[in-house]
């Protein structure tokens, strides 16, 4: 039976008990795609039990909405980035961010 590798974010934090659904933890996007892609490898060799296995699935199916809708936040400041006007002027317009962290641009 393969083990669990901890992320980061869950070395940090208490256990989980029986009573306590599983949480996807706060990671960035590369985190993210890397733990779905240990969930897949684990359960891909079918040694986990039903449970493990549906708290896994879980997991990775938070993880994949979380990391979608940060794809497409992403995909929307990319387009109202490259937006132009009709004059070829660059459009400008605030948009939404979700306050996560990961619209903030590194400082030179």
């Amino acid at each position: 039976m393969t083990s669990k590798v901890p992320t980061a974010a869950e070395a940090d934090r208490p256990a989980a008990t029986d009573a306590q659904a599983p949480q996807a933890p706060r990671a960035s996007f590369e985190q993210a795609i890397k733990r779905l892609s240990e969930i897949v490898s684990q359960l891909e060799d079918g040694d986990l039990s039903l449970e493990d296995s549906l708290r896994l699935f879980e997991e990775g199916v938070k993880l994949s909405r979380v990391s979608q809708e940060r794809l497409d936040n992403a995909q929307k400041k990319v387009e109202q980035l490259l937006g132009v006007d009709a004059e070829g002027r660059p459009r400008t317009a605030p948009f939404e961010t979700t306050g996560n962290g990961d619209d903030e641009v590194p400082s030179r």
